[in-house]
């Protein structure tokens, strides 16, 4: 399947959301560190409800060794400052789907570590800042696994 990404989260309820949303359809979690919370906290813990024992999440202390960890994986920045259209790409296998916190998006030295093909955007109305971050990883993790026939494994 897929392997989504949070950079730093700082959003319990977010990271609870896209824990259910992993279980559900069968991509692993990557939660790069610092975030702004604890994995048990309530908060996160109610958004995910009985989810967390379905999901494969894995933490990393900063995204270095997150990168190391990804080696050989093909890494998609997704972004509002992305130049390529979510529903433009063809998805494979394994692909990774790296989000930035809710507050500060993806630095810039990441960003430019990834080629501009693979900085992705999801369109929106002009003048708005951006999406719920569970919301943008379910949209382009659905989009990824209806390419390739709601079929994979990881």
């Amino acid at each position: 399947m897929f392997h989504i990404a949070l950079f730093e989260p700082q959003v319990p309820p977010n990271t609870g959301n896209i824990i259910r949303l992993v279980a559900n359809n069968g991509c692993c979690l990557h939660l790069i560190e610092p975030m702004a919370f604890n994995l048990e906290e309530k908060n996160l813990r109610r958004a995910g409800l009985d989810y967390h024992d379905l999901a494969k999440v894995s933490t990393y202390a900063n995204y270095s060794e997150f990168a190391a960890a990804m080696q050989g994986k093909r890494i998609l920045a997704c972004t509002t400052k992305g130049s390529q259209s979510y529903d433009k790409v063809n998805y494979q296998t394994g692909d990774v789907l790296l989000f930035g916190s809710e507050t500060a998006g993806l630095p810039a030295d990441i960003l430019t570590s990834i080629a501009p093909g693979l900085r992705l955007r999801i369109p929106m109305m002009p003048n708005n800042r951006s999406l719920n971050l569970s919301n943008a990883a379910a949209i382009i993790s659905y989009e990824a696994w209806r390419q390739l026939g709601f079929d994979g494994g990881t």
